[in-house]
């Protein structure tokens, strides 16, 4: 099973150990992608910090986010699964599963990110500000610029098995499943059941609890009906709409929550 992640624009601070090793970086094949964005992040936020607040979209109170992206080269670093600290990785609470979950977290979970493609979370990243929707004066919209190298290379990372696709519309603009891939990717909404209407900020906790509830209990469902099934055994109250056998569509979940807190 692969889960496709979102990151999170809340990070911890760049941690105390060696600065970036981008040829440790998981997914090799990402390595040329990344390494034009940080070269031409790097440079934008050193030489125009005015520039580099309107390209990055930063408000003025985020000014200070433009020194660490001069800094990604020589900070320190700490797995990414400790630098996201939004509402999604709170939920998930990596630090806090027992061995057995960890390592199904670090086999299984993918974060997409604008700098660095996409990263296990035990990759060890500096803290950066650098969304997927970014448009760089040199490389331009940065999803379109890792659908090419993600194409090549994410397929090969999903293997044969189930793709649980968590991410947001901007970041699943980098890599969509096609054709088989697509046919065992589900993607998953949080719907209130009282009013069927998509939650935001309960829509990324429960998502994260959905993925910790997972690793917890070592379910491995081998496609979106089995992962429907498993979902439902933890206790989620799921709906799934699935296409047409040969479609070369994903499945939809629905997951329905009474509370929205």
């Amino acid at each position: 099973m692969l889960v496709l992640l979102p990151p999170s624009e809340g990070k911890a601070p760049s941690g105390r150990g060696a600065p970036l090793k981008p040829e440790s970086l998981s997914l090799p094949g990402l390595a040329g992608a990344r390494q034009a964005v940080l070269d031409e992040l790097v440079e934008l936020c050193a030489a125009d910090e005015d520039k580099a607040r309107e390209v990055l979209g930063l408000s003025e109170g985020l000014r200070g986010e433009i020194a660490k992206n001069t800094e990604l080269r020589t900070a320190g670093t700490r797995p990414a699964g400790e630098v996201y600290t939004g509402v999604l990785y709170d939920a998930l609470d990596l630090a806090s599963l027992d061995t057995a979950g960890k390592r199904r977290a670090a086999r299984s979970l993918l974060v997409f990110s604008g700098l660095w493609g996409a990263v296990r979370v035990t990759d060890r990243i500096p803290s950066y500000r650098c969304s997927m929707g970014v448009k760089l004066p040199g490389l331009g919209v940065l999803s379109s610029h890792w659908r090419a190298p993600m194409a090549t290379v994410l397929p090969e990372v999903a293997g044969r098995g189930l793709v649980l696709d968590l991410r947001s519309s901007a970041y699943a603009a980098a890599w969509r499943p096609k054709g088989e891939i697509a046919e065992r990717t589900a993607s998953v909404r949080v719907l209130h059941a009282p009013t069927r209407k998509v939650v935001s900020h309960f829509n990324k906790a429960t998502k994260g609890r959905i993925v910790r509830s997972l690793m917890e209990s070592g379910a491995v469902p081998s496609g979106p009906a089995e992962l429907v099934e498993a979902l439902r055994d933890l206790g989620y109250v799921v709906e799934a709409v699935a296409p047409a056998a040969g479609a070369g569509k994903a499945w939809l979940l629905d997951v329905l929550v009474d509370e929205i807190h």
